[in-house]
C-alpha cells in the first residue's frame, strides 16, 4: 500500500473504533510561531479559565419620532477575558474551557480532565483577530474523550464559545488530517483577516511503540457573520 498522503481529509464518517492510549505528553516548541503538533495527554498545572466581567448596561435606545440627534442603539460590546465555555451540538460537545499553557520544556500542559477541552492562552482569544486554538483529548483508557467526535464535523456546522457574557458564533469551514511530522505550521497558526477558530485533536492510527497517535485532526471555523449574541437571546 502506498504511504499516506501528508495531509488527507478527514473522513465522513465517525472512528468507531477509538482507540485507548497510555498518557503521554507531547513536545509543543514555539506553539505560536512554529505551530507544532498536537496531540494531547495528562498533564498537571492547568489553570482554570476565570470568569469574565459582566456586560455593561445597555444605552439608552432609539424611539419612534425622535429627530437625528436622539441616542442610537447600543453596539455590542467587544467580548473581553478569557473564554469560558464552548459547545458544538452537532458533535454533542458542551465543555467549560481550561486555560491551556507550556512548561519550561516548551510543552502544551493539556486539560487534566479528558472530558474538558482547553483554550491555549499564548494565542489569540475567540472573537478576537487571529486564530484561536482549542484543544481537546480524543480518548483515554475509560474510552472516548471530549474530542472523540471532532472528525465528523462538515461545513457550515457550527462552534459556539462563550466569551465575556457573551456567545460568539463560528461556523467550520473545512478540516484535515495530518501526520505529525508534517504539520501544516502556515495553514493552521498563520495570521488570518479575522476572527477563526482551530479546534484540535489526535486522530489516524495509534503507535503502539511510541504510545501515541501518528496523526492530528484539525477542524478549521470562521467568525459567523452574525456576530456576537448577547445574554438572554435565543439559541440557534
Amino acid at each position: 500500500m502506498a504511504p499516506a498522503a501528508a495531509h488527507d481529509l478527514v473522513s465522513t464518517g465517525p472512528d468507531l473504533a477509538i482507540r485507548r492510549h497510555r498518557d503521554r505528553r507531547v513536545p509543543l516548541a514555539a506553539l505560536v510561531a512554529a505551530g507544532a503538533a498536537v496531540c494531547l495527554a495528562t498533564g498537571t498545572g492547568v489553570g482554570l479559565a476565570t470568569t469574565a466581567p459582566a456586560l455593561p448596561p445597555p444605552s439608552a435606545s432609539w424611539q419612534p419620532g425622535c429627530a437625528d440627534d436622539c441616542p442610537s442603539p447600543a453596539a455590542v460590546p467587544a467580548p473581553q477575558g478569557p473564554p469560558t465555555r464552548v459547545r458544538v451540538p452537532r458533535i454533542g460537545v458542551d465543555s467549560a474551557l481550561t486555560v491551556l499553557g507550556l512548561d519550561h520544556t516548551g510543552a502544551l500542559i493539556p486539560p487534566t480532565d479528558f472530558e474538558t477541552a482547553g483554550w491555549y492562552g499564548g494565542g489569540p482569544a475567540p472573537g478576537d483577530t487571529g486564530p484561536a486554538v482549542l484543544a481537546g483529548h480524543l480518548d483515554s483508557r475509560r474510552g472516548p474523550a471530549v474530542f472523540a467526535r471532532l472528525g465528523e464535523l462538515r461545513p457550515g456546522d457550527r462552534v459556539e464559545v462563550w466569551r465575556g457574557g457573551q456567545r460568539l458564533s463560528f461556523r467550520v469551514t473545512g478540516s484535515l488530517r495530518t501526520r505529525k511530522d508534517q504539520f501544516p505550521t502556515a495553514v493552521v497558526y498563520g495570521p488570518t483577516p479575522g476572527a477563526e477558530l482551530r479546534l484540535v485533536t489526535c486522530g489516524g492510527d495509534f503507535d503502539r511503540r511510541r504510545g501515541h497517535y501518528r496523526d492530528n485532526v484539525v477542524v478549521f471555523a470562521v467568525t459567523d457573520a452574525a456576530g456576537p449574541v448577547l445574554p438572554g437571546s435565543a439559541a440557534g
